[in-house]
């Protein structure tokens, strides 16, 4: 038994390749695809799964490793025989990364098993891995002599076939019964060999040419057989043998043989250029391509395929593959100038510069939310629970891609399947906020276009950093002058992120039963001179921070505030870094939803 184990951290993974003798009634696949499950989603913990592949006996499986994206570890940890550690993601640096290059099964069944433990310290922003294999057929007759002295397969000529092989003798010789040795055939010719005798055998030959057909070059793939005759003819002059002989004819025969692969699977969210050949025929070569900039390719990659001979698209790794395309997260077509206004009063958002965004009505009430997948909306808590209950789906109307509130006219709110608010939110009293998120989850999933793209989520690399400055948008309450109204345009404001104990210091002095409490779950931004603040209408949208590489993530959820913009008074959010393990698991529990 080969064992490959790999241990990372605290998270185990390990497959086992397992040969197995079976006596099986019904066709197996000649290729197929596994993956973590979820993939390319986030992988679960305390997961242990197993596939048995199995191939035609007489065949070995090529297995190829397309992406593995495992939390990098510089421990790997094993203790039977291993095929290989690996870990990592392609470009990590501290990764043990497989590479495309295939593992091959000495035998035709092989057990898949991934085993992961219950307990990961660190969050998971990983997603596994996914694997293609394809069943390669087994050159018996270039294996070496078995060492038990048995002698090779066939004494003489082996002739390997699909799945198997076969034996052959040299002229004059015949196959015995054991079908791998060969004896004398024929004596000494003696006697009178009279009349005439023609014998013709057939032989089959495979070549590739290449024809014009409509003015086109196509590539052809002909099959020629040449068909040979022996005529042999004796007698007796004067009583002796005067020998044997015979004539040989051939008559070639070529048949066109047009071999097309048909369209190429459509790709969900990109699309299939041809590059080569003609009409997808015999080694026509297409590349898959997603459409950026707002999907990027699996492994980020672009995979082309070339059409076989035997009618299949397959990659330079000889196996079918199925790319995919991935949302680009947090990186807005056009960029938003700094010019640091006040949303009490500040600039009106452009298009396309917050594409994030999302417009939430609940009843008569106005919120809003941030887009972090394609059919989740990431919102406050307090946007859909009222009076201690939450709204049911058909309660919540939900727009996306709106700069103005009039636009909702003719964009239809998109369909709701469920509301997910997180277990510990309790706020009868509308002053506790504590743990104050919530999910929405969209029917169907959401293309996303300029207009419309997802904000990521914070990486373990992001962080909180006193003065950083964020952004805030929203459709809420604006003013003018001493007047305050609620805006129907999408306005922002950049304002600075707040040390934590000033965060606390500004609340002393307000009376308790009137002021909510700071919970290490929240944070506050805004400026002590005032002026610059998220509002009545904001609820549920979005703080975000910038990363040095351009990225904006959702750093914070609007969540309360006192006296909106007033001097040495700030806004609050909920920090979203807190709650990655609850967004990707409520995520990955209702995946099938």
């Amino acid at each position: 038994m080969d064992i490959f184990n790999a241990r990372i951290g605290w998270t185990s993974f390990i497959i086992w390749f397992l040969r197995v003798l079976v006596c099986e009634c019904v066709p197996l696949p000649d290729s197929g695809q596994n993956h973590s499950p979820q993939c390319p989603q986030l992988y679960p913990v305390n997961l242990q799964k197993q596939w048995e592949i199995s191939v035609p006996d007489g065949f070995q499986i090529n297995l190829t490793f397309t992406h593995v994206d495992i939390k990098s570890s510089i421990t790997v940890l094993h203790d039977e025989k291993v095929l290989g550690k690996f870990c990592g993601n392609e470009n990590s640096a501290d990764g043990r990364h497989p590479g495309h290059q295939p593992i091959l099964s000495p035998g035709s069944r092989l057990t898949l098993k991934i085993q992961l433990s219950d307990y990961n310290p660190d969050r998971n922003q990983n997603v596994g891995f996914s694997a293609q294999y394809q069943a390669i057929d087994i050159d018996e007759c270039s294996a070496p002599e078995p060492e038990d002295g048995s002698g090779p397969l066939c004494s003489q000529i082996c002739l390997n076939t699909l799945g198997s092989y076969r034996c052959a003798c040299h002229h004059g010789y015949g196959l015995r019964s054991d079908q791998r040795t060969c004896m004398c055939k024929f004596g000494e010719c003696r006697g009178r060999f009279s009349g005439v005798s023609k014998i013709t055998s057939s032989f089959v030959d495979y070549h590739y040419s290449s024809c014009l057909q409509n003015g086109s070059r196509s590539e052809w793939l002909y099959e020629e057989h040449l068909n040979i005759s022996f005529t042999f003819y004796g007698g007796l002059i004067m009583g002796l043998s005067v020998g044997l002989g015979f004539d040989l004819t051939h008559v070639t025969q070529k048949y066109a043989l047009i071999i097309d692969c048909g369209e190429p699977e459509p790709l969900l969210n990109g699309g299939v250029t041809l590059l080569s050949g003609f009409q997808n025929q015999y080694l026509s070569v297409v590349q898959y391509h997603c459409n950026e900039p707002f999907y990027s390719s699996y492994g980020g990659i672009n995979v082309s395929l070339t059409c076989e001979a035997d009618g299949q698209w397959r990659s330079n790794h000889d196996v079918i593959l199925r790319p995919a395309c991935l949302p680009v997260c947090g990186r807005p077509t056009k960029q938003i100038e700094n010019d640091f206004q006040r949303i009490i009063g500040g600039n009106d958002a452009a298009e396309h510069t917050i594409p994030w965004q999302a417009l939430i009505n609940v009843g008569s009430s106005r919120g809003g939310g941030m887009i972090i997948a394609d059919r989740w909306i990431l919102t406050g808590a307090n946007v859909v629970v009222f009076n201690g209950q939450v709204q049911t789906p058909e309660a919540v109307s939900v727009y996306l891609g709106v700069t103005d509130v009039h636009q909702i006219i003719e964009n239809p709110s998109l369909n709701v399947t469920a509301v997910h608010v997180h277990s510990e939110y309790n706020n009868s009293n509308y002053l506790n906020f504590d743990h104050d998120i919530a999910l929405i989850k969209l029917k169907d999933p959401i293309t996303f276009q300029a207009a419309i793209m997802p904000l990521c989520l914070p990486s373990e690399d992001d962080t909180y950093d006193t003065g950083m400055m964020g952004m805030v948008s929203g459709f809420g309450i604006a003013d003018k002058g001493k007047l305050r109204f609620l805006t129907n345009k999408l306005k922002y404001v950049h304002v600075p992120v707040v040390e934590q104990k000033k965060c606390s210091n500004s609340l002393k002095g307000m009376p308790s039963s009137q002021t909510p409490k700071l919970t290490n779950n929240m944070f506050c931004a805004g400026t002590p001179e005032g002026g610059k603040d998220s509002c009545n209408g904001d609820s549920g949208s979005g703080f975000t921070l910038q990363s040095e590489n351009g990225r904006f993530w959702a750093a914070g959820i609007v969540s309360w505030g006192l006296k909106c913009g007033q001097k040495g008074k700030y806004g609050f959010y909920t920090k979203v870094a807190n709650y990655v393990d609850w967004i990707n698991k409520i995520m990955r529990e209702n995946i099938e939803d």
